[in-house]
């Protein structure tokens, strides 16, 4: 169960990433509509987890890996953005977040 502290550092995180996602998905991800569905942050709070949804995009995984390339440049930024509020950036780690499909794939299954 996490603490109410890193409940508040991933509700923070997960604003700003956001927003950089948004404004920089043009530049640094060849205009990749990328959504933030949850941060999950270490006790530490030394290590967080980014789900990440990819919208209209055919390969997740290439996506996935565009991302993954940039993620120094997105953990700098993050830091420019949270750094008075956070003693150390968290190392990021992405992952797919693949709940929409398996939703889908269950209305699906009920439809039949």
């Amino acid at each position: 169960m996490a603490s109410i502290r890193q409940e508040r550092v991933a509700e923070l995180l997960k604003r700003e990433l956001s927003i950089l996602f948004q404004r920089e998905s043009s530049t640094w991800f060849g205009g990749l509509f990328i959504t933030v569905t949850q941060v999950r942050i270490g006790p530490d709070l030394g290590l967080a987890k980014v789900y990440l949804s990819f919208m209209a995009v055919p390969d997740k995984q290439a996506a996935l890996e565009r991302v993954e390339r940039e993620a120094w440049r997105v953990r700098k930024a993050l830091g420019d953005k949270v750094g008075k509020q956070l003693r150390r950036v968290p190392e990021l780690n992405f992952y797919i977040d693949d709940s929409l499909d398996y939703v889908d794939s269950v209305n699906k299954a009920l439809q039949s």
